[in-house]
């Protein structure tokens, strides 16, 4: 009989969102009239219809796909050049940012890319992790054997935890001991946290001092808000750490590009949670070490595990994201993202007159509630969910320190936000 991968078997019994969908169907059923009321603010999907320059930009693509003299096969494992220089250009070098074409990776998006780097990383890293955390980071890693068993406290043996709490803005300072390979996440899911460009240079700083090795989540960065304050405002104060003092990418700080790799996605910008495609950035000057300590470039490695085990992203999606970077295509994305943020600010405001204390939703899509003195996140999220008729996500369910939190998404229809805040308001003095 086959053996096992028995690293499977130390995961933490349903990932999270699982179980959120089943206490979901369980009070469907129960309650069929109260579940016709249902407004889901767990799970960051998006909702509004795919931009329409990348909707004709696909057609366009498909059509060529119907003819001879235009039909293509395979594309190249890595993507399209037509695709990865746009995304050089308009994400990196108009930011002062000299990333290679041929650096960057497209794939079917950065969740998947955050467990696939593991492959050319060694299982003697030691990880760093911030908590709370997108669960996906800690999962994959589990999976491939670089942690212990489980804890009591839903951690895992072998990982160092990084505490995000209110009082360090939710942004972790490096730790005093040793880490080989470290996870950041900003803006951040799940806590709407974003880093200010000094707070990042330390994270560079040590990794240099520690020869680690930075992995950036950046998949939220169009919703830094860095345009001019409207007229009128122009002598306003920004909140500290937002606006211009937030980098986009980790390869804006110097020393970024020897030291990390960076992750994006078209999900968020785009709305291509349904069809599918993200990239990763790994320069040619990032290293690392064998067991007998020589050091050798990472991209070599990176390229060769695509071209074994992956035939790249198809054609028509490349055409569909290369279509967002035109002219058309970048305005629609920010109609996109100030949809999204219009409604953070909705949700913000609801759970604020409900009485409960609110963080994030600034410059990202999510916002990070407190929950009262006394309830835990699950209790919230029933209470929320059996008395509000809304789906909320658990703090939980993202790591030890996000117990006392909630996550509220703001992917959703305007007319679902304002519902959602009118409920939080109407149902103030009611969590019990």
């Amino acid at each position: 009989m086959a053996y096992l991968n028995e690293n499977y078997l130390k995961l933490q019994a349903g990932y999270l969102f699982p179980e959120i969908a089943r206490r979901v169907r369980q009070f469907s059923e129960e309650d069929p009239e109260a579940a016709k009321r249902l407004i889901r603010c767990g799970i960051g999907d998006v909702t509004e219809p795919l931009p329409r320059a990348a909707i004709e930009a696909m057609k366009a693509a498909a059509e060529e796909l119907g003819q001879r003299e235009t039909f293509r096969g395979y594309g190249p494992e890595q993507g399209y050049e037509f695709l990865r220089s746009k995304i050089a250009q308009f994400d990196y070098r108009v930011r002062g940012i000299e990333i290679a074409d041929d650096e960057i990776f497209l794939s079917d998006g950065s969740k998947c890319d955050c467990g696939h780097i593991l492959d050319i990383l060694g299982g003697q890293n030691k990880i760093a992790i911030t908590d709370p955390v997108y669960p996906v980071y800690v999962d994959t890693n589990v999976m491939a054997g670089h942690t212990g068993p489980a804890r009591a406290d839903g951690g895992y043996e072998g990982i160092v935890y990084l505490p995000c709490t209110i009082e360090n803005g939710f942004v972790p300072e490096p730790p005093g001991q040793h880490a080989d390979v470290i996870y950041l996440c900003f803006p951040n899911n799940p806590t709407g946290a974003v880093a200010s460009r000094a707070q990042l240079t330390n994270w560079v700083e040590y990794a240099h001092d520690h020869d680690a090795i930075l992995l950036f989540d950046a998949a939220y960065e169009a919703y830094i808000d860095d345009r001019p304050l409207p007229k009128g405002e122009e002598g306003a104060k920004r909140e500290v750490g937002t606006g211009g003092e937030i980098p986009h990418s980790i390869f804006e700080i110097d020393g970024a590009c020897e030291c990390a790799i960076e992750f994006r996605s078209f999900s968020k910008t785009g709305g291509f949670t349904g069809v599918r495609c993200g990239f990763t950035v790994l320069p040619k000057s990032v290293l690392a070490r064998t067991e007998n300590g020589k050091k050798l470039a990472l991209h070599p490695l990176w390229h060769r595990r695509w071209s074994t085990k992956s035939n790249g992203v198809s054609y028509p999606v490349q055409r569909g994201a290369e279509a967002l970077y035109s002219e058309e295509g970048r305005k629609q994305v920010r109609a996109l993202v100030d949809h999204y943020m219009g409604n953070a600010r909705i949700l913000s405001e609801g759970a604020r007159a409900a009485g409960f204390a609110v963080h994030g939703g600034t410059n990202a899509p999510y916002i990070w509630v407190e929950t009262r003195p006394g309830q835990t996140s699950w209790q919230t999220f029933d209470w929320m969910l059996r008395t509000l008729n809304v789906v909320i996500t658990p703090g939980s369910g993202f790591g030890s320190r996000g117990e006392g939190f909630f996550r509220v998404s703001a992917f959703n229809s305007r007319a679902n936000a304002v519902e959602v805040a009118r409920r939080l308001r109407d149902a103030s003095g009611l969590s019990s």
